[in-house]
Parts: C-alpha cells; sequence; structure tokens
C-alpha cells in the first residue's frame, strides 16, 4: 500500500485526493482525531526516529501517535504528495508560559501551505491545541475553527499564533507558538528532535502528555489528569490510576498499549496534584 492509500485509510479520508482547500481542511480535521499526540519513546528512551520509513511504521501501521516533528513530517510529505506547495517552518513554544518563554528555543514544527497565491498555515501536531482548520496567514483577523477562534499576529518578522479559550461564560486570548519565516531544512529538525527527546529539562522527558482532537471534545491527558473540553469551552477533570491510564490510553486515544509502559504510568499515577496552585 503506498503513502496516500495508507495515509487515508489511518484517518478514514475518502475524499477527492486533489490539492484544494477543502481537501486541505477535511485533512487537517480528521489527522488529529485519528492520530493522537503523544511523546511515550522518550519516557522509555528509545528515542525518536525522523527517519520517514520509521514515522510511517510507528504513525500508520504501528496505530501509535507521535509529537510535532513526526506528525508535521508524515503531513508534509501527505501533502505534498496531493500535489500542494509545502514549507517546512519551525516555532517558539509560548503555550501556558509567561513572559520565560520568550527565551525558549525554537523547537515545534508547522508548514506553511500557499494555495491559489494565499499562504495557509497548517500543524497536525500541537498537542492539547493543535489547530483544526488551516488558518490564513495574510489576516490578523480572528479566523473560526472548529473548536477554538484563531488568530495570527505580525511581530517583527515572525507570526505570533493565539487561541481565544473560554470559560465560565467569559474568554482570553492565550499566546500558542512564535513562527519564525524561514523554511526548515532537516537538519533544524534534526537537532530541536534531540534537544527535545534528550535535553534533560524537556517536559517530554518528565511527563506523560497525550491528545487527541475529534469534532465533539479535545482530550488532554498530562501525567494522571485527563481534561475534556469541548467546543463551547466547557470542561471537565478526572485524576486516573495506573489502571486507568491503560484503559484510557486504549479507549479515549486508541493507542496499543504495550507492557513496557507500565511503569511509566505507575509513575504518572503517583502525581499529587496542587489545584489551589493552577
Amino acid at each position: 500500500m503506498d503513502l496516500l492509500d495508507a495515509y487515508c485509510a489511518r484517518i478514514g479520508y475518502a475524499g477527492a485526493r486533489t490539492p484544494t482547500l477543502d481537501t486541505l481542511r477535511a485533512l487537517q480535521q480528521l489527522h488529529p482525531a485519528a492520530i493522537p499526540f503523544e511523546a511515550i519513546d522518550v519516557l522509555l528512551d528509545r528515542g525518536i526516529s525522523l527517519e520517514p520509513g520509521d514515522i510511517d511504521a510507528k504513525l500508520i501501521t504501528g496505530g501509535r501517535g507521535g509529537y510535532c516533528f513526526e506528525q508535521n513530517q508524515l503531513f508534509q510529505r501527505v501533502l505534498e504528495a496531493l500535489g500542494f506547495d509545502v514549507e517546512p517552518l519551525i516555532a517558539q513554544v509560548r503555550w501556558q508560559s509567561g513572559p520565560e518563554a520568550e527565551q525558549r528555543p525554537r523547537s515545534h514544527m508547522v508548514l506553511r501551505v500557499t494555495l491559489d497565491g494565499e499562504r495557509w498555515l497548517c500543524d497536525v501536531g500541537f498537542g492539547s491545541c493543535v489547530p483544526t482548520a488551516p488558518i490564513r496567514f495574510d489576516s490578523t483577523a480572528a479566523q473560526p475553527t472548529p473548536h477554538e477562534r484563531l488568530r495570527l499576529t505580525p511581530v517583527g518578522n515572525e507570526h505570533l499564533l493565539e487561541a481565544e479559550l473560554g470559560n465560565n461564560g467569559t474568554s482570553e486570548w492565550h499566546s500558542v507558538y512564535m513562527i519564525s519565516p524561514a523554511p526548515c531544512r532537516p537538519g533544524d529538525y534534526t537537532m530541536a528532535n534531540y534537544y527535545t527527546a534528550t535535553f534533560p529539562q524537556s517536559h517530554f522527558r518528565h511527563d506523560l502528555i497525550v491528545a487527541r482532537t475529534t469534532p465533539d471534545a479535545r482530550y488532554g491527558l498530562l501525567r494522571n489528569r485527563l481534561t475534556i473540553r469541548s467546543p463551547d469551552g466547557q470542561s471537565e477533570r478526572r485524576y486516573l490510576t495506573a489502571d486507568d491510564l491503560e484503559r484510557v490510553l486504549r479507549e479515549v486515544f486508541g493507542l496499543p498499549v504495550q507492557p513496557a509502559w507500565r511503569p511509566v504510568l505507575e509513575r504518572a499515577a503517583a502525581t499529587q496534584w496542587d489545584e489551589t496552585a493552577q
């Protein structure tokens, strides 16, 4: 089975294979619902391979998920095979952080797709706030998606992606990431991936992080806390045991849980949260 056939079967896409905006929108919504965000291999010290064959074996035939470098490299190859004009970019994550985020390295892969002269931000690898629709680069207006509204604001020669998050009838704009304009080479991602997977302070080295976004909800797992957020802004939290984590990884995130994951799940289940500090 070739890449397009295997990928379309994996995400449940049966539409036209033509490089149109409708195709792009359909793929960007289906991908995060079928292929979850996760970095469990980092917690197991297995490393993350960016070889296309390894990514395809893991995310497509193996039924696993991955993080941005795996997810968006796969998405880039799929879009190029469909005839889209795609440029890979890199971004600095600002999500759920204060001013210290400005000192972070650029460690998130995104894509810029040019279609009929218009540029679009595409990203299927940003976990709990992954965009579920392409976002126009050349507009500062708030843009609707099947979930939150998003907007891109020029900051110097970069673009800041923000998400409008609501709670109890109010909403605020939150920084997601800052996108650098220059297209990246594979070596740029090799270096960033090595940092993300091996640097001692990388949160992927310490925290169980899994996410899946469907049309009905965003599901986010951080250590032993499962958050379910609906498109209208309502959310709920659940705290899970190790057995619960195994079940949720299978039933909610669709992952093929392996016996080797059990120590990771037990460590995550032991987390004690201070809700008053959040």
